[in-house]
């Protein structure tokens, strides 16, 4: 079993930057891919970047692309996201995700992770 708890999140004006880490307890963490998701007011949720085991291949959504970066550290079994550019439309409950045991490989998928924090919010203003 994995637990997964997110922190970092706030408020902010656009322009701005703010980091969020995810640690995860379980020792399936390095051997497993993870993401980020977000829910912005009234929508669905929404793939935000994701990271494969090893951490060499990132995969972000064309909305924050260029302006995002995830990464992660397996020896302290965190991944975190930083966020700069920040804009009124990223507002949302930033929520971090796990794959399965041995799915190393990233998806934009939500049913493709296994393992959900709680998430954190995030509101940019204008």
């Amino acid at each position: 079993q994995v637990q997964l708890v997110e922190s970092g999140g706030g408020l902010v004006q656009a322009g701005g930057s703010l980091r969020l880490s995810c640690a995860a307890s379980g020792r399936t963490f390095g051997s497993s891919a993870m993401g980020w998701f977000r829910q912005p007011p009234g929508k669905e949720r929404e793939f935000v970047a994701a990271i494969s085991a090893s951490g060499r291949i990132t995969y972000y959504a064309n909305s924050v692309k260029g302006r995002f970066s995830i990464s992660r550290d397996n020896a302290k079994n965190t991944v975190s996201l930083q966020m700069n550019s920040l804009r009124p439309e990223d507002t949302a409950v930033y929520y971090c995700a796990g794959r399965g045991y041995g799915t190393t490989t990233t998806t934009a998928t939500p049913a493709g992770y296994d393992y959900w924090g709680q998430g954190t919010q995030v509101t940019v203003s204008s």
